[in-house]
Formats: structure tokens, C-alpha cells, sequence
């Protein structure tokens, strides 16, 4: 009986942290984020399989649906983060990155999940794991085991030997590569073709240096045209976009001209780098919450003394370069690099963008309808319209008049399904 007892305590805390959807939701008001309108009193209707059926002043509901009470609220679709680490932690950096073991990697990830989902965060573009962990965190999620966000996954990322996605903090004698590099154009391509196969919806691709790596610098150029070209043309035959770790100038305009979907940081990106963006319609991801932490924690949270010293160079022309390409009308994305950070503090990034020249609607819209369109779902999430799933988020307020709102939703649900209600309190 003991036995017995021990398990199903067991099998409760392991349960995810949802409960049966109800058919609809009565909104106090809704952000309608493709017209950039608060509506009043607005009721979203969801069928069993948690897509909308119908958003409006007056639906009607199914036999026996009663609607969920949130008159006091805001509604608006749950948000998207198009960059995350859900598998890694801002406590795990450099060397203290060479004690965590693959299976533990996996525990972090289902961790993290659940504390974005709680968030808000509905959705998320993984761009980066060991491993392929965020293959299975992903799976996991999908089959109902553990609480997170829909997720879009990379895998291991692809770079140079010796370059921001390989692990240079070995000696010599270990030999060790990560397991996304590759040098030359058919070994990049074969790259890719070898993370498809263990379960990448999308590529990333190291095309500068950066920031928290060893020995390298943000504005180098790693990959060349040429490999990038091969990455991007061999991705799309395989029905991939590609993401493009880039902060310096030349291999933003590589990854752009080699016909790569988005940039990510895009830090020292110059005025022929945004009309470049704009021209081929790629979008731009500014992480700009992360200068922050970075500056503030990093040293605390293990970043080595050279990382520290190059957010010191970056981190305000990366935030200044943010202001630029939104005034010129680049597209651009919601992305944070969550896991730099803790995760579940997503939505201070929201802010910041407002303080580098967004309005509040733009910062949202990077976060729904533009991060949608980024990952190939803009038919599945973004807004609350018929058709799309039922990630419902709400805040007790005009999101609109204060962004800060978002870092505290009081109503979280995924696809029908109840996350978090603490508007019931």
C-alpha cells in the first residue's frame, strides 16, 4: 500500500499543470493585435481540440459550454519568443558548462518549459541545444508529458571549428568539437542534412562570433558566403528556414545575401545591412533585454571576464542599431536569448523595446503576428481568430498603456487547456 501510495504521489507531481479546457472565454476586453484595437467585452469560443471557432461581442456557445470568467481582464494571444535556450540556464556559463551532463540538460529544459509557459510564452523558436535535447523536450511536450510551449527546434547549431558554436574551453589533448561543426560548403551541407534527420524543424547557423564564447569576436566573420549560401540552399530543398547568429556587419549582410530567414542579434548591423533586410525581406532579432543581465549578473552567474568586456563594447549599439532598422521599417521579430537570462523573464524585453523606439502595440505585434509569420505559423498562432489555436493569455489592464503588465499575466491557457488563472483569486 506504501508502494502503491508513493507512486501515485509521484505520477501527480510529474502531471502537468493543466486542466480540462472549457469551452470559451469571456474576455473584459481583447487586444485585436493585427488591428491594433482594444475591443470591449469580447468572448473567445474553442472546440475540443482547442483551435477558435469564434471570437466576438455575442458568439454562441456549444450545448452546456458555460465561459469562463475574465471580465476584468485583457485578453490577447499567448506571446512568442523566437529565440530561446530552454535547455540551458544563465547559471551554467563557461567553464561550469563542462559539469552539466546531457541527461541533465534535458531535466533544465523541462524546468524552463513550464516556467515560460507560465510566462505566457505559448510558443517559442529553440535555436540551439546539445544534443538534440530540445528535440526531446519538444517531443515530450507534444505528447502531453510535461508542461511548456509549442516549440519549434534546432538542435545542435552549426559553426566553425573554433567558432562561437564550438566549445573552446577544452586543451588540445581532449580533442573535442560540438556536435554542430562543420567547415566548408558539402560538410555544412551534410550538417544539415544530419540534424534534420535527428529532428531540427529549423537551422541555426553561427555566421559570426559573439559574446559568451571563448577566444572569438562579435564582428568576425566565421562563416563564408559561400557556406552560408550551401546551409540556406540546402535547408529550404529540406523545407527549413535558417537562423543566422550574426552581430558583426559583414555576416549580417553574408547571411542576408546568402538568403538566410532571419538574423539573429544583428548587433553591429549598418545602414546597407537594414535596407539589405528590407529588400529581401528578412527579418531582424534584437535581443536588447540581455545587456542588462549581462552587465548586472554575469560575472555573478560564472560569464568569463572577456564575455563581460564584450557586452561592455556592444551592448548599447546593439540597442542603438534596434532603433535604426525599426525607424527604416525592417521587419523584425520578438527574440531574447532566454537562458542568457532566467527563463520565464521573457516579457522584459517588451519594455525595453518600447524605451529603444517601438510603441507598445509594435512590441507586441514583434511578439505575435510578425513571430508567427518568422516561423512559418502564422496560421496557427499569433492572433485569436477562428481557425487558431486557443493560447489565450490575459493581464488586469491596457497592455497597451503599460508593456510591464505582461511580465505578470494572471491567465495563461494553451490550446484550450488551462495553464494558469490566478485572475479567479
Amino acid at each position: 500500500m506504501r508502494i502503491t501510495g508513493l507512486i501515485a504521489v509521484v505520477c501527480l507531481l510529474m502531471a502537468p499543470a493543466v486542466f480540462a479546457a472549457p469551452g470559451a472565454v469571456r474576455c473584459g476586453a481583447l487586444l485585436d493585435v493585427r488591428a491594433g484595437k482594444v475591443l470591449p467585452d469580447q468572448t473567445v469560443v474553442f472546440d475540443d481540440g482547442g483551435m477558435i471557432t469564434a471570437v466576438g461581442s455575442n458568439p454562441a456557445l456549444p450545448a452546456g459550454v458555460t465561459a469562463m470568467d475574465l471580465s476584468h481582464s485583457t485578453c490577447l494571444p499567448g506571446l512568442i519568443d523566437v529565440h530561446t535556450h530552454l535547455t540551458a540556464d544563465p547559471i551554467d556559463n563557461g567553464y561550469a558548462s563542462l559539469g552539466i551532463s546531457v541527461p541533465r540538460e534535458a531535466m533544465k529544459g523541462a524546468k524552463n518549459a513550464a516556467r515560460t509557459l507560465n510566462a505566457g510564452f505559448t510558443t517559442v523558436r529553440n535555436v540551439g541545444a546539445g544534443n538534440f535535447t530540445d528535440v526531446a523536450l519538444r517531443d515530450e511536450i507534444n505528447e502531453g508529458g510535461i508542461p511548456g510551449p509549442r516549440m519549434i527546434v534546432s538542435g545542435p547549431p552549426l559553426g566553425i571549428t573554433g567558432g562561437h558554436c564550438d566549445n573552446n574551453l577544452l586543451p588540445y589533448e581532449f580533442h573535442f568539437r560540438d556536435g554542430g561543426v562543420a567547415d566548408g560548403p558539402w560538410a555544412a551541407r551534410a550538417k544539415v542534412r544530419e540534424v534534420v534527420k535527428y529532428g531540427a524543424d529549423v537551422i541555426k547557423v553561427c555566421a559570426s562570433g559573439g559574446v559568451l564564447s571563448k577566444g572569438d569576436l562579435p564582428g568576425t566573420p566565421q562563416y563564408t558566403l559561400e557556406e552560408l549560401t550551401a546551409i540556406a540552399e540546402e535547408a529550404h530543398k529540406l523545407g527549413r528556414k535558417v537562423a543566422a547568429h550574426a552581430h558583426g556587419t559583414q555576416s549580417i549582410k553574408d547571411a542576408i545575401n546568402a538568403g538566410i530567414d532571419s538574423i539573429e542579434h544583428s548587433s553591429l548591423i549598418d545602414d546597407e545591412g537594414i535596407a539589405l533586410a528590407k529588400k529581401r525581406g528578412t527579418y531582424l532579432v534584437f535581443d536588447i533585454y540581455n545587456d542588462d543581465f549581462i552587465l548586472q549578473e554575469g560575472a555573478k552567474a560564472g560569464m568569463l571576464p572577456e564575455s563581460i568586456e564584450k557586452e561592455k563594447k556592444l551592448g548599447r549599439l546593439q540597442r542603438e542599431n534596434f532603433r535604426r532598422a525599426f525607424q527604416a521599417g525592417a521587419k523584425m521579430a520578438f527574440g531574447t536569448d532566454a537562458g542568457v537570462y532566467p527563463h520565464g523573464e521573457n516579457a522584459k524585453q517588451l519594455a525595453k523595446m518600447a524605451e529603444w523606439g517601438m510603441q507598445s502595440l509594435d512590441a507586441i505585434q514583434a511578439a505575435t503576428i510578425n513571430a508567427a509569420d518568422l516561423i512559418g505559423w502564422k496560421d496557427k498562432v499569433g492572433v485569436l481568430e477562428a481557425g487558431h489555436y486557443a493560447d489565450i493569455i490575459a493581464v488586469n489592464g491596457d497592455p497597451l498603456r503599460d508593456l510591464k503588465l505582461l511580465q505578470s499575466p494572471v491567465f495563461v491557457m494553451k490550446g484550450g487547456k488551462v495553464v494558469r488563472n490566478d485572475a479567479a483569486k
